[in-house]
């Protein structure tokens, strides 16, 4: 699970247990190894990499934080959502809610809260360290598996969850939809109203953990889980149903089908579709129980099916699923990244299976060939998706390397403000397991993927690109050197674009918070080949695009610039001020205006990432190996920018060169991206007094967290380094045996 903070850091948080089964001369001996990296006397299950210095440091977290959710608030802050009771060694739950040896406090109803310094804050301090303390501040119900999305005051809503775990949240038969299902929804802050139900997820009982859930611009809410889809007025807890997913095909966890909101522009009027890709059409009973599946899901390929759906069309007719162009293989727990060009890059995952693990296997056996893992066949190619495409022709991933690292279960992919994509975790077993008998050990090593764009030997330097952004108002001034681009100046402002793009929350191969948004943009081309654009601010409905904090991209010729850090709205929960949108100058050209940028400062658009002035025909989308992870987070830390895979030399080389060469300006922070909280009160982070706990939480006060002292600095804790896991060799799925479906043979590395 990690976030950006404040375009300057990425925050990894990860799970408390760290039992080992290792592998010793033929015998199966437990271990107390787990995570090397320790914070306060204990195993990290917290860290943050400085994304300028390519530093890692452990934080200290108090609670459990594994398969919690996540999301932004107004003012750049982010908060996570429950997790795991408190465990001890062996993954067992601890006879209180606090263990002594991990030092792991129950998660089930926490609260955490992270205020994301800058590099001139003293990160030693309190104030930017993860406030958790379940004592203060904690949601009224249990939630494992839950989800969170916000309204468009900044308000977050809580829907769901697990009350403890297991793989689905059923029985068989399933006469009871609440047994160890949470199916209420809250709101944080709390606005003192007792968690109602949602008769959807009764509905959908079983198969509706992490319920796939966005805000639309009515201010209703599109769910989608197990095969069913509502349109939810969380106001007067009332729904409208909408046609059920087409073919059978299961998008929730643990199917985990890659999803987004594709991006909103002014050439779809600000249309709000949802893409689903991938997943799996196992039929009903194999889904099994909380204990296991009831099929040996790691021979059952997963889907390729894609659909469309705009829950609220402009012209109101009736919301309907479309087909769209298959993956090029199929995927579950493939995730989506939205990339500053307004296309789609799908990545991790595998050909077969679901997520989650099971030290039980399976009701048909015992024996897993693939360890705990539930799925096989790692996806190490990603692929890209360019929604303006004819259909037929949207997929492509020519050119594009193949990383050798699994990314399975517990890997998550995440944007970064230079237009990369940082990739890291992966773990389908049951603890921290760096054995060589597993054949999808923990993985510690982190990657970057560099999509098409950065084919380009420059890239765009923008200047007068604001750090806030309103609803609305007056629109606001882009200047472009002529050295940012070569050719036409006025082509290339035609081609400019100005994107906002949120990052996210990501775990479990979603980013809870991702979305796009294309401003309206004109401009003035200059003599001198500069180039003016006069922007557009916000689509005046904090609907379309919560309230909080974004990347701004501004893309020219295909190429995007370095993000910068803004924030949208007030910075407060509250309804947020709209004004109407200012008017835009008409285009002035010039026809002799020219860039003066090398010739190849143009991206491609056929995914190969070759500039179509040049014509080399080595691949520039790849992947290169970014760390060692020293414990059991994602600890950070460099070890060869730019060990590109399956790249000559040379052209890794030149792109390194290139971007190195441009003018872009480093990402500056904006001087008031957030207010830094000073003490801990409940207008700063929205303290819950008003909750009933159905579990009071207590500690030893021996032993208590304790938020500030001042005497502990986690930014200078030992970390002993752990050496990369070797790459694990992936043989084949066992044939299907007697099921009646196809084995699809997985990828070899």
């Amino acid at each position: 699970m990690f976030l950006i903070g404040n375009g300057h850091k990425v925050y990894i948080i990860d799970k408390a247990e760290v039992f080992v089964h290792v592998l010793v001369q033929h015998e199966t001996h437990e271990e107390l190894q787990g995570n090397e990296a320790k914070v306060n006397g204990h195993p990290a299950w917290g860290s943050v990499w400085d994304i300028d210095t390519h530093e890692s440091t452990v934080m200290d977290i108090a609670t459990n934080t594994f398969c919690s959710s996540g999301y932004h608030v107004p003012n750049g802050s982010y908060v996570t959502f429950g997790g795991n009771g408190a465990l001890s060694p062996g993954g067992k739950p601890s006879s209180g809610n606090w263990d002594p040896t991990y030092q792991d406090f129950d998660g089930g109803q926490s609260i955490r809260v992270l205020n994301p310094c800058t590099p001139d804050d003293d990160f030693t301090s309190p104030q930017c360290q993860w406030f958790d303390d379940p004592a203060t501040l904690s949601m009224q119900k249990r939630r494992w598996y839950s989800t969170a999305e916000a309204l468009g005051d900044g308000t977050i809503i809580l829907i769901g969850g697990f009350v403890n775990g297991g793989y689905i949240l059923r029985s068989v038969p399933n006469n009871n939809p609440h047994d160890g299902a949470e199916l209420t929804y809250e709101f944080h802050p709390s606005n003192g109203q007792t968690p109602q139900e949602v008769n959807f997820l009764v509905k959908t009982s079983g198969l509706n953990a992490y319920p796939l859930t966005w805000l639309m611009s009515s201010g209703k809410m599109f769910m989608q889980a197990n095969l069913s889809s509502t349109l939810w007025d969380y106001k007067d807890n009332t729904e409208t149903a909408l046609p059920d997913m087409p073919n059978g095909v299961v998008r929730v966890y643990p199917a985990s089908a890659a999803t987004a909101m594709l991006p909103m522009t002014p050439a779809n009027n600000y249309s709000q579709t949802i893409i689903f890709c991938g997943g799996s059409d196992m039929p009903e009973p194999a889904w099994g129980n909380f204990v296991y599946p009831f099929i040996n899901t790691w021979d059952y390929p997963a889907s390729k099916d894609c659909q469309r759906i705009t829950p609220e069309p402009a012209d109101r007719s009736s919301p309907r699923y479309i087909q769209d162009d298959d993956l090029p293989q199929g995927r579950t727990m493939g995730q989506f990244i939205i990339l500053p060009d307004g296309k789609l890059l799908v990545l991790n995952g595998g050909l077969n299976g679901t997520a989650g693990f099971s030290d039980k296997g399976t009701l048909l056996t015992s024996q897993n060939p693939f360890g705990q893992s539930l799925a096989s066949g790692p996806v190490g190619t990603p692929a890209l998706y360019d929604p303006e495409a004819p259909a037929g022709s949207r997929w492509s991933s020519a050119g594009f390397s193949t990383s050798n690292i699994a990314r399975l279960y517990h890997s998550s992919a995440l944007l970064l403000p230079d237009a990369s994509v940082f990739i890291a975790g992966s773990n389908p077993n049951l603890d921290v397991n760096v054995s060589d008998s597993v054949p999808y050990p923990t993985e510690y090593r982190a990657e970057k993927f560099y999509p098409p764009y950065f084919s380009a030997s420059t890239r765009p330097a923008p200047s007068g690109v604001p750090s806030k952004l309103t609803y609305g108002g007056d629109p606001f001034d882009i200047t472009i050197p002529a050295s940012s681009y070569s050719g036409s100046g006025n082509a290339a402002a035609n081609s400019t674009i100005v994107s906002v793009v949120r990052t996210g929350w990501t775990t479990h191969a979603m980013n809870m918070g991702q979305r796009y948004m294309q401003l309206r943009n004109t401009y003035t081309v200059n003599r001198d080949g500069s180039i003016v654009l006069h922007v557009a601010q916000m689509e005046p409905n904090p609907n379309l695009f919560q309230p909080g904090p974004a990347l701004l991209f501004v893309v020219v010729n295909g190429i995007p610039s370095n993000g910068t850090y803004v924030i949208i709205g007030s910075g407060a929960v509250e309804a947020q001020p709209t004004a109407a949108a200012g008017k835009l100058p008409d285009n002035i050209l010039q026809s002799d205006a020219n860039g003066s940028a090398g010739s190849s400062s143009s991206g491609s658009a056929n995914g190969s990432g070759d500039s179509p002035s040049t014509t080399s025909s080595g691949s520039t989308s790849h992947v290169a190996l970014y760390a060692g992870i020293a414990g059991g987070v994602a600890v950070v830390a460099l070890l060869a920018l730019g060990v590109g895979v399956c790249l000559a030399r040379r052209r890794r080389a030149r792109i390194r060169a290139g971007i190195a060469a441009s003018k872009a300006p480093q990402l500056v922070a904006p001087v008031v991206p957030y207010q830094k909280v000073d003490s801990i009160n409940d207008s700063q982070v929205f303290l819950n007094r008003d909750h009933n706990d159905e579990r009071p939480w207590s500690r030893p006060e021996a032993n208590a967290w304790n938020s500030s002292n001042q005497s502990f600095d986690a930014y200078h804790d030992a970390m002993t380094p752990m050496s990369a896991h070797p790459s694990a060799h992936y043989v084949d799925a066992p044939a299907a045996g007697n099921h009646d479906y196809q084995h699809q043979q997985q990828s070899q590395y």
